[in-house]
């Protein structure tokens, strides 16, 4: 089983906060970001290799990946997944990646969305996904950085 200490959904995938408040927090030793666009994407992923803390691994799947190997991950391992919206998450969870928590961060406000929580903005298919997270046992959080409060997730579906 892969350790996964943390998946965490924030629209700019590895920065600051990330690295640091985050990371600083789980302890983790690997940051996966699991996204088609930014697999491919030598560019991006050098900026959000600066962002990353000094001795913490990246790595850049696509979902589909991520579904393939993650049960291939070393027991010492301490994952750190971070994926981009609701729906990728979905994707990795009817995949068999074993999450069982998700951090909601940042979804950025954007046309045919709805501001719900301080820095969550969704749409009916975030909430969809939302939805279908919680019904396979998935719990939600929403939390900026770990030294905020946890906000409602009922905000989610409102």
């Amino acid at each position: 089983m892969p350790n996964i200490l943390l998946t965490r959904i924030d629209n700019r995938l590895i920065h600051g906060q990330v690295a640091t408040q985050w990371n600083g927090s789980i302890g983790s030793n690997l940051i996966l970001v699991a996204n088609d666009k930014v697999a491919g994407d030598k560019v991006r992923q050098g900026l959000m290799d600066m962002a990353a803390p000094n001795g913490v691994a990246t790595r850049y799947f696509t979902l589909q990946k991520t579904i393939d190997i993650i049960h291939k991950a070393s027991a010492n391992q301490k994952i750190f997944i971070i994926a981009e919206n609701p729906e990728d998450v979905l994707t990795l969870v009817e995949g068999g990646v074993p999450i069982k928590k998700v951090n909601i961060g940042n979804m950025h406000m954007a046309e045919g969305k709805r501001q719900v929580a301080t820095t969550v903005a969704v749409d009916d298919q975030d909430v969809a996904a939302f939805r279908k997270l919680q019904d396979a046992g998935v719990e939600l959080e929403i939390r900026r950085v770990p030294t905020t409060p946890v906000e409602d997730t009922k905000k989610l579906f409102s």
